[in-house]
């Protein structure tokens, strides 16, 4: 069939809220013979990728499997991939159009589920998908033109998920005080419900009428106007006027390399997020037995007295490994090497109490401590200076035979088992190690 090359009328630049099209197909082949003679621009589908096996042959017009097809129409009002935001979706006819592609020559490709015939055909846009994608994007311009203006941040890339979207911004740091304010800003433009108008023109037009971003390209440039807030040079699908976004929240900032990353969500995806964050807020308010508007005091009173449990219950963990070091001492002798070297094996309690064990165990004088807490195979090793051993160098000698990862200084070190059920094995050989001329 005839690669047919001419360039889409794009019905969405003018009127974006266009659900149902006619158009004619122009051509309509199998999406891996359109690859291979677009092997210069490979396809951003996956799906379109590998779609070879699923087709009976060369020049066979029914699909196998997963196969999909590349259609070409006079017009369109599918949106393809481009400036950040998704493409389209919806149906062509009978099939399902899973993909759309913006082609160098100004082609338009819609990736289908199923062959069309050439000739006219009906198309429908998933409205969901699409206003969703309008609330989105134009409430990216509007927060952008606020930071730009109030702000001198500027916008250097937009990004609209399924679930979230972002925009990096350039320049100082967004505080929180910054967002906030840009938020109630970019809000007081919705509630305007200011009309949003399609401009065409040259570069220098556009520049010469205060456009935010110039851009250095040939012919007639598309951009998207906010009544009295900006002009901007965009390709992408918009809401008629700013009312329709609902809101703009903000959700948070993070940095990325030398810009900063600004989260955020328009309309239904805001008001979801208002009521997602409202039903675990009162979910934690009810725990915690107060009303919501109480629910970030009690928190915090609770966070006070779990860190003053947890600090008394440490403090209660290391008197008791300290006396019960001190009475265990009592039942080790010293060795004709003058060392008195305690060897131990813990089940049961925690690392906190070990490592206070084996601190309390070395303020005796040449005495050494080599102690392992079974379940989770940690190592303590830690010696009195008196005892002049090295307790680093005995550590990874030791490890040598039984694998482990750890390391310290002369006096102290730390590790832990690569299996802890070598515990037992691993405190023989340390011993041995330790004491090699005592070793049986």
């Amino acid at each position: 069939m005839q690669n047919i090359k001419m360039s889409t009328k794009r019905l969405y630049y003018d009127d974006a809220i266009t659900r149902e099209f006619t158009a004619e197909v122009l051509n309509c082949e199998p999406a891996s013979a359109a690859a291979s003679e677009t092997a210069a621009a490979p396809l951003r589908s996956p799906a379109a990728l590998g779609v070879a096996a699923g087709l009976r042959g060369a020049g066979q017009s029914e699909p196998l499997g997963n196969a999909l097809w590349h259609v070409k129409l006079d017009r369109t009002a599918f949106y393809p991939t481009s400036g950040g935001q998704p493409h389209d979706t919806g149906r062509l006819g009978d099939a399902r159009v899973v993909d759309v592609l913006d082609e160098e020559d100004d082609e338009v490709i819609h990736i289908v589920d199923k062959p069309i015939a050439i000739g006219a055909v009906k198309g429908i846009i998933d409205w969901d998908r699409r206003f969703d994608h309008m609330q989105q994007h134009t409430g990216q311009h509007v927060l952008s033109a606020v930071f730009h203006s109030r702000f001198a941040l500027t916008t250097v890339s937009f990004h609209l998920g399924s679930d979230g979207c972002t925009i990096d911004v350039r320049g100082r740091e967004p505080t929180q005080e910054i967002l906030d304010s840009a938020m109630t800003a970019a809000n007081e433009v919705v509630y305007a419900d200011r009309a949003v108008n399609v401009k065409y023109g040259s570069a220098e037009e556009l520049a010469a009428a205060g456009v935010r971003k110039t851009v250095e390209r040939g012919g007639t440039l598309r951009a998207i106007e906010i009544e009295s807030l900006e002009l901007q040079p965009c390709g992408g699908t918009h809401v008629q006027r700013t009312g329709q976004i609902g809101m703009i929240f903000v959700c948070g900032v993070s940095r990325i390399r030398q810009d900063w990353r600004v989260e955020f969500a328009c309309g239904r995806r805001a008001e979801r997020l208002a009521r997602e964050d409202f039903a675990t807020l009162r979910a934690v308010a009810q725990r915690l037995n107060c009303s919501p508007q109480e629910a970030v005091a009690a928190a915090e009173r609770v966070v006070a007295e779990r860190e003053a449990h947890f600090k008394n219950a440490r403090a209660s963990v290391q008197k008791l490994a300290e006396m019960d070091a001190r009475a265990y001492m009592q039942e080790v002798q010293v060795g004709t090497d003058g060392l008195r070297v305690v060897a131990k094996l813990f089940a049961g309690e925690p690392p906190e109490y070990v490592q206070s064990f084996a601190r309390e165990v070395a303020q005796a004088e040449n005495t050494v401590a080599l102690l392992v807490q079974i379940e989770s195979g940690q190592i303590f090793f830690s010696q009195h200076p008196s005892a002049k051993k090295d307790m680093n160098a005995l550590l990874a000698e030791a490890l040598k035979h039984v694998p482990g990862k750890g390391g310290g200084s002369r006096d102290s070190a730390r590790g832990r088992l690569a299996e802890p059920q070598n515990a037992l094995e691993f405190l023989v050989t340390s011993t041995a190690l330790l004491r090699p001329n005592l070793s049986s």
